[in-house]
Order: C-alpha cells, then sequence, then structure tokens
C-alpha cells in the first residue's frame, strides 16, 4: 500500500489500529468549541485545521502535526511514518487536511471517513447514521 496518499478509514478501523500500533496517533481537527462541546475521542489530540474566533485553516496546522513527530518519537526509519488518523465531524474536513498533509511531504495518513458525528439524517441530525460516537466508541466531553 502506498503510503504517500490520503488513505479513507472507518472509524471501528481507526480505533483497531491506535489499539494495535503504539505509534498512532489521534488528531481531532474540529473547532475547539466541537472538541470541548460536543465531544471527542478519548485520547485524542487536538490541532484544528479551521477555528473560532477567524474561522480560517489555521496556518501553523502542518507544523503542529510535525511536532506530533518531532525526534523520532513516533517515526523510526526502519518502520517509516508513524500512523496519523485525522477525523473531524463527517470526514470532509478531515479529507481536506489530509490532503494538505501529503502535499507537504508527510505520509501514512488516514482520515475517518465518518468523522466524529457522521452525515446528517433525514431530519437534519447527526450521530444517528454514522460516525465515532454512533458506532459506541470511547469519547468524552467536557
Amino acid at each position: 500500500m502506498s503510503q504517500s496518499r490520503l488513505h479513507d478509514i472507518t472509524s471501528v478501523a481507526a480505533l483497531e489500529m491506535i489499539n494495535h500500533d503504539p505509534r498512532a496517533i489521534l488528531v481531532d481537527i474540529r473547532s475547539s468549541m466541537e472538541f470541548l462541546f460536543v465531544g471527542h475521542p478519548v485520547g485524542a489530540v487536538h490541532i484544528p485545521w479551521i477555528d473560532e474566533p477567524e474561522w480560517v485553516i489555521n496556518p501553523d496546522f502542518v507544523a503542529e502535526i510535525r511536532k506530533l513527530i518531532l525526534g523520532g518519537v513516533a517515526t523510526s526509519s526502519k518502520d517509516g511514518c508513524a500512523p496519523i488518523i485525522l477525523i473531524c465531524r463527517s470526514g470532509k474536513r478531515s479529507q481536506e487536511a489530509g490532503k494538505k498533509l501529503i502535499l507537504d511531504g508527510l505520509s501514512n495518513i488516514y482520515h475517518v471517513d465518518e468523522g466524529f458525528e457522521g452525515e446528517l439524517n433525514e431530519h437534519h441530525q447527526r450521530s444517528s447514521v454514522g460516525g465515532w460516537r454512533f458506532r459506541g466508541l470511547p469519547w468524552e466531553q467536557c
């Protein structure tokens, strides 16, 4: 499998990867308000892709991701780059952010294709069709 492209992963497969690869890092890229008040996967690192109050793409996003793997803590020449798993609300922002990481030279990047809350149902509600929370995976909120 080529590591120089963005990989889709389900929330269940992401949790399995995290549980079986101690180098794997789950990064919640939603806004601070979403992370704190909607909830987030247990153990997720929070690095917003777009955040309040400006609601623009975080110009330091790639640098902040690189800090997570700085100094060989999460990488080795034998194993390559640690798996970085991105999660957002529904999988759209994480896909965009993941593509940016790939363009900036990072590899072994995944994005949770259904996100934390999943898509909207017919009543415009989330967490009822798919997503990390819908699947009953470990999460918490402040």
